[in-house]
């Protein structure tokens, strides 16, 4: 049976720039036209703002999104992991998120759900490769020396994750780990940046201290996550640092955004409270890097605790609006920005040919970034959901 229908929005956000009166037609799960005659199908109409689904850049969907959510992990059995995993998915999609770039699981347990109908796509990472009791090492991805690491790249590239991630720095969720200490030395970090690229992949870096972003710079990663620039006087980024990493062309994942009354981690409250940092530090941080050319895409870090529950990333886009970045720029960051970054080739955008992932909210997210989180109805390959 055809599927075809025509949406009427109030306006429409094509993943760059703002139209007016402009129909788009859908067609068997694709963005047939835009504009023109608009033929004898079923029709859509609102006053609300039709844009491309959104794509949350760092998520941890095998994370149930409670206390202690990481450190349940290593407990769960396949069944348990596949209902959180499934949980999560239908929470980000009722959020308008059509695609998601899972940045650290169990057991490669991510890798089974993508290519699943009426689901978000994924984009995977398995469990992150970090240092013997490192951050994050109950997802079981440590590995250390040259051999070890070696061995740690091949076996994602033999399992077929899409993206390489690696703790480049200790965090807070994870006891005994140092946020300000880097886990690797640069020769090793290098080393995994080149086996990765050697395999295909994109390597992302978590680094929370400012030694640890110098790092992943100097190691030639493809993006970093979080980026915070941790010093003992407080969050610091030179502008010589902000320029390297726009130089290089290294995205940055910032994972603004938290829900409710968010209680920090014991290492970072320990941090805010010592160096007298505030999130307002943090967010006007990543607008300083995004002046300086630093490409930044959206993503929560959702699932890891009660602040950041699946489906909040329109928070994540609130945060950088509110850190005076352009609306524009910041729907892009969670659409076409995202979807370049992450390799989603059909999505991000609302053009002819490109996948029929959409979402309609009610207002007008480039004069008001909240009604972002006010989906009216969302599309997956033009099947309404």
């Amino acid at each position: 049976m055809v599927n075809a229908f025509v949406i009427r929005a109030g306006q429409v956000f094509d993943g760059e720039r703002t139209h007016r009166d402009l129909p788009v037609l859908v067609l068997d799960g694709a963005i047939a036209r835009l504009g023109g005659p608009v033929p004898d199908w079923p029709v859509v109409d609102s006053p609300g703002t039709l844009l491309p689904g959104l794509i949350d850049m760092h998520t941890h969907l095998s994370g149930d999104g409670g206390f202690g959510a990481l450190d349940r992990l290593a407990d769960y059995s396949e069944d348990e992991l596949d209902g959180v995993i499934e949980r999560a998915l239908r929470a980000q999609l009722a959020a308008g998120v059509t695609s998601v770039r899972d940045l650290g699981d169990r057991r490669y347990a991510t890798l089974r759900w993508r290519g699943r109908p009426g689901l978000p796509s994924i984009v995977a990472a398995g469990p992150p490769i970090t240092s013997p009791r490192g951050h994050c090492w109950n997802m079981g991805g440590e590995a250390s020396g040259a051999d070890g690491l070696r061995a740690a790249v091949a076996e994602r590239a033999e399992r077929g994750v899409d993206v390489v991630k690696v703790m480049a720095s200790g965090g807070g969720m994870t006891p005994g780990t140092d946020i300000m200490a880097c886990q690797f030395t640069l020769d090793e970090l290098r080393l995994i940046v080149e086996e990765a690229h050697a395999a295909g992949l994109p390597v992302t870096a978590h680094a929370h201290g400012t030694p640890s972003v110098e790092q992943a710079v100097a190691a030639g990663v493809d993006g970093i996550e979080h980026c915070s620039c941790f010093t003992p006087e407080g969050i610091r980024m030179s502008d010589e640092l902000a320029a390297a990493i726009a130089a290089r062309g290294i995205t940055v994942c910032p994972t603004l955004g938290a829900v409710g009354e968010m209680t920090p981690p014991p290492a970072l409250r320990e941090f805010l409270e010592r160096t007298g940092s505030t999130i307002r530090d943090r967010i006007g941080q990543v607008a300083r890097m995004a002046d300086a050319g630093v490409r930044i895409v959206s993503g929560g870090d959702s699932g890891i605790s009660p602040g950041k529950p699946h489906g909040m990333l329109a928070t994540s886009v609130e945060w950088l609006v509110d850190g005076g970045i352009p609306a524009e720029a910041a729907l892009a960051s969670a659409t076409s920005l995202a979807a370049e970054v992450a390799g989603l080739d059909r999505k991000g955008r609302i053009r002819p040919g490109f996948d029929a992932d959409l979402l309609l909210v009610d207002g007008d997210p480039l004069t008001d970034i909240t009604a972002l989180a006010r989906p009216a109805q969302v599309w997956l390959a033009g099947t309404a959901r």
